[in-house]
């Protein structure tokens, strides 16, 4: 099974290149972050011509999640426990062929110490007891998404200069590391230990030419899944109008 995961920053935008990795790589389930569509706006005809059932929660202009699957989709969560009450669209859940999904856009945080770094922090905090619940559940778990969480310095274009810093602070990285003590495996950490990967490059930088990029998007299994093989396709990234992020995947045996 081949699973792949992109924040494609707008899937109007980036509707082609979503179109174009379905056909090249016919991947068998696609969640999407940061669809920035509302659901009556969702490509869900385009969608289904190429092939796929199709899941979402989204809004305007922010956030918004979205799964596409050759099988059907079932059991769908789209609200996560302890932040019933939170407008934005960043968790979408759903059984898929015996394998639970759970797919996240985790807040970015902006600065360590800011409002929306506890609102990160509380998101956060939800999100880990919910995970305990699904694993006690769910033997057969795949989380993925986007993190806005660089876990180790290998994840890292500069270390140093990102120490401390949002993304890469010692309290989210403490936190993915209890996401790892649920009995979750970071996919293609478990196939290439040492060589650094990255996912998303800062437009604002010509980050991608320069080389400076951050592994904040993630693939996590539960233990009773094997792992073939996984990584970022940063091919995608050299496309006309990319996303600032490349397409995260693993193969399930």
């Amino acid at each position: 099974m081949n699973i792949v995961s992109w924040n494609v920053n707008s899937l109007n935008v980036r509707l082609a290149h979503v179109l174009d990795l379905l056909r090249e790589q016919a991947p068998d389930i696609v969640a999407l972050q940061e669809t920035k569509t509302p659901d009556e706006r969702f490509p869900r005809d385009a969608l289904r011509d190429a092939g796929y059932e199709v899941a979402f929660s989204g809004q305007k202009t922010y956030n918004g999640v979205a799964i596409l699957s050759r099988q059907p989709i079932l059991d769908i969560e789209t609200r996560l426990p302890g932040m019933a009450d939170d407008p934005q669209r960043r968790l979408l859940a759903a059984t898929i062929g015996g394998l639970r999904v759970v797919n996240v856009y985790i807040p970015n945080g902006q600065a360590v110490g800011s409002d929306k770094y506890a609102y990160k922090m509380r998101w956060l905090a939800a999100l880990e007891p919910y995970l305990a619940d699904q694993l006690s559940r769910y033997p057969a778990l795949v989380l993925l998404g986007d993190f806005n969480i660089a876990p180790a310095d290998i994840d890292v274009h500069d270390p140093a200069r990102w120490r401390g810093k949002i993304m890469c602070s010692d309290e989210e990285r403490a936190w993915f590391q209890r996401l790892l003590a649920l009995g979750l495996k970071d996919a293609p950490r478990t196939r290439h230990p040492d060589k650094p990967m990255f996912s998303w490059w800062d437009y604002r930088l010509n980050a991608y030419r320069r080389g400076w990029g951050l592994r904040i998007d993630h693939i996590l299994t539960s233990g009773d899944l094997i792992v073939r093989d996984a990584g970022v396709d940063v091919g995608m990234r050299e496309r006309e109008r990319p996303s600032d992020h490349a397409p995260v995947w693993v193969e399930l045996a």
